[in-house]
């Protein structure tokens, strides 16, 4: 059983794919519930969400459009406690491929490096080159607290931009 559901549908405005629940997103059962975590205030503060969700609320995103997912969905924890083996791509992009989003934008460079296959130095913030066969692709700074030396709301701007 995943740590944490896919909250996906066909048509999807946006997916949002982080590395994993981190260890108190994981404990809650809720996505994005660390204390530092800027997720919940970042989507308001961007435009994609009327107000700040609560992290217990992540299942009504998809009336906005939005879905969420982990490229590991079997472990948790901080990102350099997620094993190589734990990362499952070829799900991740068969979820992408069946639920069509018009974009996917990484929670960090972690989760692209993954499915990028590429290391996270290679890769900058905001629109990514294109997967074959997959939506516009972003690659936007981690919300989580732990990487907030990283932090830049303008890739986040950009992209509700590009979904308005």
């Amino acid at each position: 059983m995943s740590v944490l559901p896919d909250v996906l549908a066909p048509g999807l405005r946006a997916v949002v794919c982080g590395t994993a629940a981190g260890t108190k997103s994981a404990a809650m059962g809720t996505y994005y519930a660390g204390p530092g975590n800027k997720f919940w205030p970042t989507l308001q503060a961007i435009g994609l969400t009327p107000r700040r969700f609560a992290p217990a609320e992540f299942r009504d995103l998809l009336g906005l459009g939005i879905g969420l997912t982990d490229v590991s969905k079997y472990a948790s924890g901080p990102d350099q406690a997620i094993r190589a083996a734990d990362f499952d791509v070829p799900g991740f992009r068969a979820k992408i491929l069946a639920a069509a989003p018009r974009a996917v934008a990484f929670n960090g460079k972690k989760a692209a490096s993954v499915v990028f296959g590429r290391p996270t130095a290679a890769l900058g913030y905001g629109p990514a080159p294109a997967l074959a066969g997959f939506p516009a692709v972003f690659i936007l700074p981690s919300t989580s607290g732990a990487a907030s030396g990283h932090w830049d709301l303008a890739p986040w701007r950009a992209f509700a931009a590009y979904l308005a």
